[in-house]
């Protein structure tokens, strides 16, 4: 589907694209970061492979994504901190290849933390790779488990693309309520919010980006959220973020067809600490109408039950595969 577009639908996407350029270039937005690490801002080596994400009160998370990255190759990370109270901001100052950005504005005003990832990949440089991700988002794609993102990347600009989108798979344990963080001081999150759903999704394209819709949010709580990101992005002065994290500029960029996918983590024992910490600090979409809608959902059923028919257990890429989740990714010739 992706590869197929007319003539016409890249005409027009290429039209809108421009429109949209032509009017996010006379907008300017705040961002007031500042590097707090104590050896202030790295300098990028050619070779470097940055990973830029954004972060809130995501400690029980933050020692696995930076090993997941580590093991895919990323050897520079660029965080902001949106004045997180539960450790996180001090276990990311602890880590040497971590630079650790704050702001006086909020995520929600800094263009739900849009604004803050334009101005960083502005001062660490254009023209290169980025992987670019929140704090619960791991990358997964064809053979990650034995093949580097370095690898990856070099396949995809010998087949002249310059981002890999991936649909977000909500992951959750079968028992929510067992699912205890403290186990994450031992155990990577997939081995414990282990499942995730494997039919009930639908894939269309706008004239914008790819769209991809389901998943158990949907399922269980009638929320229609876009689960399409594009976190290996390459950066150059043409690219924005525009109007939403799922639609990057410029458009014509975000139809390849090759696609990973993001292994979400938002669902463990505490879940419900989580909705109403959500809903009280308003930051996300439509003011947090999401988690909202989740908390009231919670409050008829009394408990979260995510475990259904279409659920299956995470076992690595090749299931993925199998499942049309992500495509193949082409053997490039250098390596």
């Amino acid at each position: 589907m992706v590869a197929d577009r007319t003539l016409y639908d890249r005409l027009v996407t290429w039209y809108t694209s421009a429109k949209v350029q032509r009017r996010e270039r006379r907008k300017h937005f705040a961002t007031e970061l500042r590097c707090i690490s104590a050896n202030g801002q790295t300098a990028l080596r050619p070779d470097d492979l940055p990973l830029l994400f954004l972060t809130h009160n995501d400690a029980k998370l933050v020692p696995s994504l930076l090993a997941h990255y580590r093991k895919l190759g990323v050897t520079r990370f660029i965080c902001v901190d949106d004045v997180s109270t539960d450790g996180t901001r001090e276990y990311l100052l602890a880590e040497p290849d971590v630079d650790l950005w704050a702001s006086s504005i909020r995520f929600k005003d800094a263009r739900r933390g849009r604004a803050w990832r334009e101005a960083l990949f502005g001062l660490y440089g254009y023209g290169r790779w980025y992987v670019n991700i929140d704090s619960d988002e791991f990358l997964v794609y064809d053979d990650y488990e034995n093949r580097p993102l370095r690898s990856l990347i070099d396949a995809l600009e010998e087949n002249n693309i310059r981002r890999l989108p991936a649909p977000m798979l909500d992951m959750y344990p079968v028992d929510i309520d067992a699912a205890d963080v403290d186990q994450l001081k031992t155990r990577a999150p997939h081995e414990i919010a282990d499942h995730f759903d494997a039919s009930g999704y639908t894939l269309s394209t706008t004239k914008r980006a790819i769209s991809v819709k389901g998943g158990p949010r949907q399922r269980e709580f009638s929320y229609d959220l876009e689960m399409i990101k594009y976190p290996l992005i390459f950066w150059d002065k043409t690219c924005r973020f525009g109007a939403s994290i799922h639609q990057p500029l410029p458009y014509q960029r975000n139809f390849p067809p090759v696609l990973g996918v993001l292994l979400h983590f938002k669902f463990f024992a505490d879940y419900e600490k989580v909705f109403q910490d959500a809903v009280a600090d308003g930051q996300y979409f439509d003011g947090s109408a999401a988690y909202a809608k989740m908390n009231d959902v919670l409050a008829e059923t009394g408990a979260l039950k995510l475990f259904s028919s279409s659920s299956v257990k995470f076992e690595g890429s090749r299931q993925l595969l199998e499942l049309g989740f992500i495509t193949p990714v082409p053997a490039a010739s250098r390596g």
